[in-house]
């Protein structure tokens, strides 16, 4: 198996357009990988440097998208840019991966969608803890019944940093934690109730909180920004017979736990016994390798990865919702008048 593996790598040969800090980290995966043929950046001087780092030949974007010896192209560029190039690349003929959001409106990612159905090439979109071990582990864990019937799924996603002008944490940080919980609940909300405020740029939303419902009675809600003091990657997922806690900040050894309180009703009051929590092992890996991984089997076979253009485009409506029920608290318009204490 282990040399199947390595020869369907050594077949495949994958393009990098976007030679910034998160391309830095694909490239290193793919080098490692043995299947990065060629990158590209709007700076040349920046794809000089990946090349000459990972070993593969430095070329413009124009040249990379129509190299006939590319089998997939990895789109690592800045939000704005990702509908042409990914309509691009799928034109020329190849299987493409790009990194979230897929597009920044519905429009465009159905466009993209559109254009992957007329080039019959598939469209991977970067939802990278749908690839983390621990989260594998966890879907696992729900299916076998560990906490029971599922009831509400919880993501926090809360750091210090990486803030943009282009882009609000809806479409820089929520992209993540829709992907886990659409994958989890099996469908799309029915309502969704979306607050933030914009604090570092206009209009641009760094605190956000989202509360969703889904037909099923399931329920889910994100909290997510870019400023905070501390960092925070936690999905809790409860059920009627306990809950899963996954968090990314902790060592593998404590990543996933499982905790199997009770509660029941006593009369008028409900009683909780609690349980000790359990960690459950997980192998470790590493999350990015192994979406790689996952997009170098679909350019090899031409089959769709979990991240598929389908999922991406169930993220995109909710993103959209989203962003259209979007109430930002910090907008004031001119005749707006505060709320007086009575």
């Amino acid at each position: 198996m282990v040399a199947l593996q390595n020869e369907i790598q050594a077949m495949m040969n994958i393009g990098l357009i976007g030679c910034g800090m998160w391309g830095r980290n694909l490239a290193r995966n793919l080098a490692q990988l043995e299947v990065l043929a060629a990158v590209a950046d709007r700076h040349t001087k920046n794809a000089a440097e990946f090349g000459s780092a990972f070993a593969a030949k430095s070329i413009d974007v124009d040249t990379l998208i129509d190299d006939e010896s590319i089998d997939g192209i990895v789109i690592a560029t800045a939000a704005p840019s990702h509908d042409a190039l990914a309509i691009a690349a799928l034109a020329a003929g190849k299987h493409i991966y790009v990194e979230k959001p897929l597009s920044l409106s519905l429009a465009g990612a159905k466009a993209i969608q559109d254009a992957a159905h007329a080039a019959k090439k598939q469209v991977m979109v970067g939802h990278l803890i749908r690839y983390h071990a621990a989260f594998i582990e966890l879907q696992k864990q729900l299916a076998a019944g560990a906490i029971g019937s599922l009831r509400h799924v919880q993501a926090n996603r809360l750091a210090m940093g990486r803030i943009r002008n282009t882009e609000s944490v809806l479409f820089d940080l929520c992209p993540h934690d829709l992907s886990l919980i659409l994958a989890l609940i099996g469908g799309l909300p029915t309502k969704i109730h979306c607050a933030g405020a914009s604090h570092m740029t206009p209009n641009i939303v760094d605190f956000l909180t989202s509360f969703m419902s889904f037909e099923n009675g399931v329920s889910a809600g994100m909290q997510t920004s870019w400023l905070s003091p501390f960092k925070e990657h936690r999905l809790t997922v409860t059920g009627t017979a306990g809950s899963l806690v996954f968090d990314d900040t902790k060592a593998w050894p404590e990543k996933l736990t499982l905790f199997q309180d009770q509660m029941r009703l006593n009369g008028e009051h409900f009683i909780i016994d609690r349980a000790s929590p359990i960690a459950l092992p997980v192998a470790e890996a590493e999350p990015l390798k192994d979406e790689m991984r996952a997009f170098i089997q679909t350019c090899e076979t031409g089959k769709p990865a979990p991240t598929n253009i389908a999922e991406a485009i169930m993220v995109q409506q909710v993103l959209e919702t989203m962003q259209t029920q979007l109430i930002d608290t910090s907008a004031t318009p001119s005749n707006h008048q505060p709320v007086r204490p009575k």
